[in-house]
């Protein structure tokens, strides 16, 4: 079974979504079947790439950072997704951290490395905007010598 992973923005510019889900959907589709995915479900990325695997009848792991993870989210349609995400894993693991923080957010990242053999990056290529962010996540899988694919068109900005 092929291991892959997720770290990315959560939010994505409209000019750039196309982009992004092919390049996911290229990612995920390039690696040997049976696929098992790992996400913290977060907007944008984590939930394009978590359908992706559920679309390719690949198995949904879902590395949830804290308890009250669902509090992060500030965008009803982005929960809602969470929530149906949340149903069709296959196996959730909530870490020991008892509410959002960098720290949480941090270790999920290092969680979903861990535990992949492949990690895909939709990544703008700056620096993360806070610790946990994309950048930090990006750099410890290289960091392990994890094969990284970064997503991320040209010339596009967050």
């Amino acid at each position: 079974m092929t291991a892959i992973g997720i770290t990315g923005h959560q939010t994505i510019p409209p000019e750039a979504l196309d982009y992004i889900v092919k390049g996911i959907r290229e990612c995920v589709h390039s690696q040997a079947e049976p696929i098992r995915g790992y996400s913290s479900l977060a907007s944008g990325a984590d939930q394009l790439f978590a359908r992706e695997v559920i679309a390719t009848g690949g198995e949904l792991v879902a590395i949830i950072p804290c308890r009250g993870y669902e509090t992060t989210f500030s965008d009803g349609v982005a929960l809602g997704v969470y929530e149906e995400l949340i149903t069709q894993s296959t196996e959730t693991v909530t870490l020991d951290f008892t509410e959002p923080t960098e720290e949480a957010f941090l270790a999920a990242g290092k969680e979903v490395v861990g535990r992949s053999d492949v990690v895909i990056a939709v990544w703008d290529g700056l620096p993360a905007r806070g610790r946990g962010g994309t950048a930090d996540v990006e750099a410890h899988a290289r960091s392990l010598g994890k094969d990284v694919r970064i997503v991320w068109p040209e010339g596009v900005h967050r």
